[in-house]
């Protein structure tokens, strides 16, 4: 399993709309964007890592008042096992009257040899 699937599966258990890199459909009040940004090794002795480290950020799009559903996939993240490393408001997109909200997440994965 890698993040991307285990953030599909989440957001599926919440009902929320969610696509990788774009929203392709007629976007609803409420839907999720995921971005990759990272797919990493940390550095070891050895140099045989036993971890794999990904990182995504979610771009949560809302009209309307958003903390709601900020909180709810806040805590859903974390019951999870998810490690939230920032959240940020992005803003208000006047041409399309959505509040944008980036909360980045990691997991770590053991390694398959």
């Amino acid at each position: 399993m890698n993040i991307l699937e285990e953030l599909n599966s989440l957001f599926a258990t919440l009902h929320m709309p969610v696509e990788t890199g774009e929203f392709s459909d007629k976007a609803p009040d409420k839907y999720c964007v995921l971005t990759p940004l990272s797919d990493r090794f940390d550095v070891y002795g050895d140099n045989l890592p036993t971890v794999d480290i990904q990182e995504v950020r979610i771009s949560l799009f809302a009209k309307g008042n958003y903390l709601n559903t900020q909180k709810q996939l806040v805590r859903s993240l974390l019951q999870h096992e998810f490690t939230i490393t920032g959240r940020v408001f992005v803003g208000f997109e006047k041409d399309t009257n959505y509040y944008h909200v980036a909360i980045d997440v990691v997991k770590h994965y053991e390694m398959e040899v």
